[in-house]
């Protein structure tokens, strides 16, 4: 059984919160919509396929990078000035920075991580 963690980010800008590729990123207005859109990249491999099949070699693309998370939950709020986001998840940081900087960039920060 994989160890589920909790991530703890923040993201500054949400408003400028967007991903290199437009087609994959993320294209929201709030908080909610955020956690959404994560969430489903987490428990669903609809981003990752997207992502891949734009690869010159789709077929090298290593498939464990493809994992999912049928029970990953997100929630996002305004907390001050940014949106802070929780992340409850047992696919490991590699694979939820990769989705994260698909959908938003590198616009987030990871605050803190613990064991769920």
């Amino acid at each position: 059984m994989a160890l589920r963690s909790h991530y703890y980010l923040s993201i500054a800008d949400l408003a400028h919160a967007r991903g290199p590729v437009p087609s994959l990123s993320y294209d929201g207005a709030g908080p909610d919509d955020l956690a959404a859109a994560v969430q489903e990249a987490l428990r669903t491999p609809s981003l990752f396929e997207r992502w891949r099949a734009m690869q010159e070699e789709p077929d090298e693309v290593d498939p464990a990078l493809g994992a999912t998370d049928a029970a990953a939950t997100v929630s996002a709020h305004v907390h001050d000035l940014r949106i802070d986001v929780d992340l409850i998840t047992d696919l490991p940081m590699s694979i939820v920075r990769h989705r994260l900087n698909l959908l938003i960039g590198s616009n987030w920060q990871l605050r803190d991580m613990r064991k769920a």
